[in-house]
Order: C-alpha cells, then sequence, then structure tokens
C-alpha cells in the first residue's frame, strides 16, 4: 500500500528530472507543486485560524462571566463558534499535512533507484556487486546505500550502462542522475565538525550552511504565518506561539544533519514558498473576514432595529387596548389554558349547586349561625346545632344542614367588629 501511495510523487520527480535534468532544480519545482497543491487546504486553515484568532476578546468575556461553571463556558463557547462560524481545531489538521508529505519524499531521497527510478531490487544487488570495493559505496551508511549507488552510476555512467545494459532486468529504468547542484552533492549528509576542516571548500562549508539556513527559514516562515495572529492571541496560545518558533528551527537543524543535504534543499524551498502562500493568503482573508465581520455587524444591528420597532409597537396598542390575543400559541400552553377553564368551570358549577342545596333547606346566605361568637362564624363548631339534645329527633337533619351552610362560607364575619379583651389595666 505505501508503494501506491509513493507512486505519484515518484512520478512528479521523475517527470521533473526528464525536464530539467537537474536534481536539485527538480527539488524546488517539487516544493512549488507540493505547495500549489497544498494552498486550497492551507487557505481553508488560515481562514479558521484567523476567524478563531479574531473571537480571542469575545471568548475572554466568556471566561470572565462564566468563571467557576464549565459547563456554561462550554455551552456559551460552543454557541460562539456556531454563530460566528468558526472552529477551535479548524486550522490546526490541515497544518499537518507538509509535515505527512515528509514521508514519502524522504522515501524517495533515500531510495532513488528502487522509489523514484521504480527499478527492481535486482538493479541494486547487481550495482552493490559492481561498486564494492569503492570507498565511496563501503563507506556509505546503509539506509543510504542508493544515494551512493546513484551518485556512482553517474560518475561511471559509461562504463556501467554498457556493463549491465541488455543483460540487468529493469535497466531500462535507471536514470543517470547527477546529484550534485550549486556544486554541492545533495546526497552526503551534512556534517557539523566539516566547518573545522583546513582547507574550507565550499562543498564543505555549503552543506554545513543548509541546516542552519533551513532553520533560519523555518524560523521567519512561522513568524510571518503568527504575526498576523499577535495582536488577538491570549498569552497562553503566544506562549506556544513562541516556544514552536523555537522548537522547530532547532528540530529542522537536527533533521538536516541526520538526513542527505536533499532534504534540507527541500525544507528551504518549502519554507520560502510557504511564507509567500502565507503573505497572500494572510492579505486577502483580511479583506474576506473585515467584509464578512461588517456584514454581520450591520444584519445583527438590522435584527435589533426590526425588535426594538415590535416592542415599541407592542407597547402602543397595550396602551391604547389595541392588543390581539397571540394566536401562535404553542401546544403546551393551549393545553394549560383549557384545563384552567375547565377547573373554573367545575368551581362555578359547585358553587351553584351548594346554593341550590342551601335554597332547598331554607338556609338564608347572611343569616347569622349559632355557632358564631364576636366575628367568627363558626368558633363552635361548623355543623353545630344548639338543641341537638333537646330535639334529638331532628339532630341529625340540623346538624347536616349547618354543615350545608358553612360548606364554602368565609369564617370570620366582616360585619360584626373583632371583640376586644380588655387587659387587667384597663378594669382597673
Amino acid at each position: 500500500m505505501f508503494e501506491y501511495i509513493i507512486w505519484p510523487f515518484a512520478w512528479l520527480m521523475r517527470s521533473f528530472l526528464n525536464l530539467t535534468g537537474s536534481y536539485g532544480l527538480s527539488l524546488l519545482l517539487f516544493s512549488l507543486v507540493v505547495n500549489l497543491v497544498l494552498t486550497p487546504f492551507m487557505a481553508k486553515s488560515k481562514r479558521g485560524m484567523m476567524r478563531t484568532t479574531r473571537l480571542q476578546p469575545k471568548l475572554k468575556e466568556i471566561q470572565r462571566r462564566h468563571e467557576g461553571n464549565p459547563q456554561k463556558l462550554r455551552q456559551e463557547m460552543q454557541k460562539l463558534y456556531q454563530e460566528e462560524g468558526a472552529s477551535p481545531t479548524g486550522g490546526c489538521l490541515w497544518s499537518l499535512l507538509p509535515i505527512i508529505l515528509l514521508i514519502p519524499l524522504y522515501r524517495i531521497i533515500r531510495a532513488p533507484i528502487t522509489s523514484m527510478m521504480r527499478a527492481p531490487a535486482e538493479v541494486v544487488t547487481k550495482l552493490s556487486e559492481y561498486f564494492a570495493d569503492n570507498p565511496a559505496f563501503s563507506g556509505a551508511s546503509e539506509a543510504y546505500k542508493e544515494i551512493a549507488l546513484t551518485h556512482l552510476t553517474h560518475e561511471n555512467w559509461d562504463a556501467v550502462n554498457a556493463a549491465f545494459s541488455g543483460s540487468v532486468e529493469g535497466w531500462d529504468k535507471v536514470m543517470d542522475v547527477n546529484l550534485r547542484f550549486l556544486g554541492l552533492n545533495l546526497g552526503q549528509q551534512p556534517s557539523p565538525t566539516s566547518i573545522f576542516a583546513w582547507p574550507w571548500t565550499w562543498a564543505a562549508i555549503g552543506l554545513f550552511l543548509i541546516p542552519f539556513v533551513s532553520a533560519g527559514l523555518s524560523w521567519l516562515s512561522m513568524k510571518v504565518s503568527s504575526a498576523a495572529n499577535a495582536n488577538v492571541q491570549d498569552p497562553q496560545a503566544q506562549g506556544m506561539t513562541k516556544s514552536m518558533n523555537i522548537m522547530m528551527p532547532l528540530m529542522s537543524i537536527l533533521f538536516c544533519f541526520m538526513m542527505p543535504a536533499a532534504m534540507g534543499i527541500y525544507w528551504i524551498a518549502n519554507s520560502l514558498f510557504a511564507m509567500i502562500r502565507d503573505f497572500l493568503l494572510t492579505k486577502h482573508y483580511k479583506k474576506v473576514l473585515d467584509r464578512e465581520d461588517a456584514e454581520r455587524l450591520a444584519a445583527r444591528s438590522e435584527r435589533e432595529k426590526e425588535l426594538e420597532a415590535k416592542r415599541e409597537e407592542t407597547e402602543r396598542l397595550k396602551a391604547e387596548g389595541k392588543t390581539e390575543v397571540n394566536t401562535n400559541t404553542s401546544k403546551k400552553k393551549l393545553q394549560a389554558g383549557e384545563k384552567q377553564k375547565n377547573a373554573e368551570r367545575r368551581a362555578a358549577a359547585e358553587k351553584a349547586e351548594r346554593a341550590a342545596r342551601r335554597e332547598r333547606l331554607g338556609i338564608k346566605e347572611n343569616e347569622q349561625p349559632a355557632s358564631q361568637v364576636g366575628n367568627r362564624r363558626y368558633a363552635r363548631g361548623r355543623a353545630y346545632v344548639p338543641d341537638r339534645y333537646e330535639n334529638p329527633e331532628h339532630a341529625e337533619e340540623a346538624t347536616l344542614a349547618a354543615a350545608l351552610e358553612s360548606e364554602g362560607a368565609a369564617s370570620i364575619d366582616e360585619s360584626v367588629e373583632e371583640e376586644i379583651i380588655p387587659s387587667v389595666n384597663e378594669e382597673e
């Protein structure tokens, strides 16, 4: 599966080699095409990061208002992201693509014969036997044997081609690749100690400078990318950005000393193209986001004006008594209103029934009951009958009548003044 992933990258590199005949120039064109292909994805990443950083003042205000309430804080932040069309992770995933693409590129650079040229492993075996006694091959590390074979094949192309042409299967795929670019062998690894060797040569100095040029451009590229967001980033994000601005160049130096110089050339070109792309995208999306923010603000202002106008109209109609019943009521409210009306109808029916029973029993509504003491109508009980012991045969009927009379009636007779018991001092 990995071989199928590598195939388009290998095809692109071979095409540039056939077109230019220069390994270094092919790497530059390869980097340019990769950056052009990644531009739509990086544009999405850039837009997402710029949109998110513009929300930092609002996010800080939300954090201040909901400090100590994590659940409400998450809800409000999610609501803000949805309203503004932003995502806290929208710009992160696409930023990993350039790093992921380094894997197939490294394979092409490390194994140019089998990966870039797509020649069979038998070719590597035959060339290894042919150059077995050559110090340039025997001294090369195992990981970079194919690079050494590619360089030696170019240096001895006529002799090697005459020896293997037509006799080794797949030899027709082998290309005469010159790994030198600007006087440097891009198949060699830069050495940290080469600067101390005397006499100095451009081949040694140039290789030594590649990791540091790559690190410098990597730092400058990140600086340009974060410059547009520096004023709106929170302190934590700014601290992380500063750490990345230090770590990434240091990692670039380390990897460039560990890998062939071709990887360093690619990183240098990639940083240059990335800076140009980032500058143009920042300039473009600043205008786009400014326009979108202005449109969003205008739309929000228009909605607020409409709501204020409706509110004022409602207040005016309410003052004139011309408000209409809202027919657009929810089902739940309609059910609650109907339940209330049913309860009121039942209460009215029960009251009417009690009044009818009092009328049948000859009870007068305003008649003072025998149980009243002062203004307390039922001080002796709501079913009190004064002659229940003198007339026991009528006591049951009289008790029922007294209970019906008192049912639902007020316990205080407001027509009678409250009895005031004088204090001991007043009696004296």
